[in-house]
């Protein structure tokens, strides 16, 4: 089948990869223009194009999908189907509509759970215990076209959104393959979304400050939802501290906020009257580094997060 590929960044990869693997003819690739990077400003690719660039595969780049620019690329390379995987640009309706087959969506999520921008962090954020991922034939909706094909998995209760993605990517891959062996043969039955929809709103910074009144497991998964970026923060002396990994701890009379240090763990009280450990954390302008060696050079003594 003679395909057209719009992806962007790493999630979307092992999909075009295993595109080529299994043979199907790649008629070109859409991924979002190079960006600056780093304190340089380095024009970068992105991770689609580096993969589509060794295998000599045609790269788009468009800047934008609405001013007919786009449609005459893909109408260029006159795709069957195209396979969309994280692109991060919105397609128009005559797009959509052009190839044969359409236009179908790999989605990180159980749809209609965690439609939008970041279902793999808000699957950790929300405490859901499973996720998974859903193909789509795309419609103008967002994530609302019918459900083709569904696989899930496990949440771990210390997995964090850096280890989710990546297991959800691979997954990604067997999703995708299945839904366009199913077409061939004609077998594929879309089925409609029905009850319950949420919606996975874009990640911000905003969302970094941790409320420690909340539960030990909120903290919890507020900590590693947010793994990565834009990271779980605390004011701590009045400086922000970043936190990248924690357990759940057990009681504590401690007051949400304070700090438990014992034998070179660093533990602070939640509002369950549960504690959280706090495993690795960063203090600005520092690296990452684990508890033990943070506290080893900055005794904390009675203090508490903010």
């Amino acid at each position: 089948m003679r395909i057209v590929f719009m992806g962007t960044p790493d999630f979307a990869v092992p999909c075009l990869q295993r595109l080529i693997d299994t043979g199907h003819e790649v008629a070109g690739v859409f991924t979002q223009p190079d960006k600056p990077k780093g304190r340089h400003g380095t024009l970068t690719p992105p991770p689609v194009k580096e993969l589509a660039l060794k295998y000599d595969i045609p790269v788009f780049q468009p800047v934008k999908m609405k001013d007919g620019t786009a449609l005459e690329m893909l109408r260029s390379v006159s795709p069957e189907l195209v396979i969309v995987v994280a692109y991060g640009k919105i397609l128009p309706p005559e797009i959509l509509h052009l190839p044969e087959y359409g236009c179908i969506n790999i989605h990180a999520s159980l749809l209609p759970e965690l439609r939008g921008a970041a279902p793999i962090q808000w699957a950790i954020l929300n405490g859901f215990d499973k996720t998974g991922v859903t193909s789509m034939q795309m419609d103008e909706g967002l994530d609302t076209g019918d459900m083709l094909v569904k696989a899930e998995i496990p949440i771990g209760e210390n997995m964090n959104a850096e280890e989710l993605h990546d297991a959800l990517s691979a997954l990604g891959a067997d999703v995708m393959e299945k839904t366009i062996s199913a077409l061939i043969e004609g077998k594929l039955v879309p089925e409609k979304q029905s009850g319950e929809s949420s919606y996975a709103s874009m990640l911000s910074k905003d969302l970094s400050p941790i409320d420690w009144n909340k539960s030990a497991l909120e903290v919890h998964n507020h900590i590693r939802g947010l793994y990565g970026w834009p990271c779980a923060s605390a004011k701590l002396g009045g400086k922000t501290v970043k936190i990248h990994r924690s357990v759940i701890d057990g009681k504590t009379d401690k007051k949400p906020g304070e700090i438990i240090q014992k034998d070179g763990c660093l533990k602070v009280a939640c509002g369950d009257s549960r504690a959280i450990e706090i495993l690795n954390l960063q203090a600005e302008n520092k690296k990452a580094m684990s508890a033990a060696d943070y506290l080893r050079g900055n005794p904390i003594g009675e203090d508490r997060f903010d």
